[in-house]
């Protein structure tokens, strides 16, 4: 097995800096690890951006409604952000120390970019 590269780090890390993720991707196809980091980044930046439109056009809807639940429900998308944030963080550590950060129903699509 080969050795891995210096940056290899840094890589995984970028890999899942949302739209950074492309950096490792295209500059770093030897090392099947960090593309699989790459594509994971990726495919959890789509799933956070449909969960964030769906999530945000709910909000509005309701705030029509009733402005009282909207607000509450935008101290919940806060705390929805922090959660992603932490998420990433998991994942980064993970794979510096190598090993995969496995998010079920999403990962799964990672083998399909």
């Amino acid at each position: 097995m080969a050795e891995p590269a210096a940056n290899r780090g840094v890589m995984i890390v970028l890999a899942y800096l949302w739209p950074l993720a492309l950096v490792p991707l295209f500059l770093d196809k030897d090392d099947a690890e960090v593309q699989w980091h790459a594509r994971h980044g990726i495919v959890l930046m789509l799933a956070e951006l449909v969960l964030l439109v769906a999530y945000v056009t709910m909000t509005t809807i309701i705030s029509l409604a009733a402005l009282g639940l909207g607000v509450v429900l935008l101290v919940f998308l806060v705390v929805g952000w922090i959660g992603v944030f932490t998420l990433h963080i998991f994942a980064m550590v993970k794979g510096i120390n190598g090993e995969r950060l496995i998010v079920p129903g999403v990962s799964r699509y990672v083998e399909r970019i």
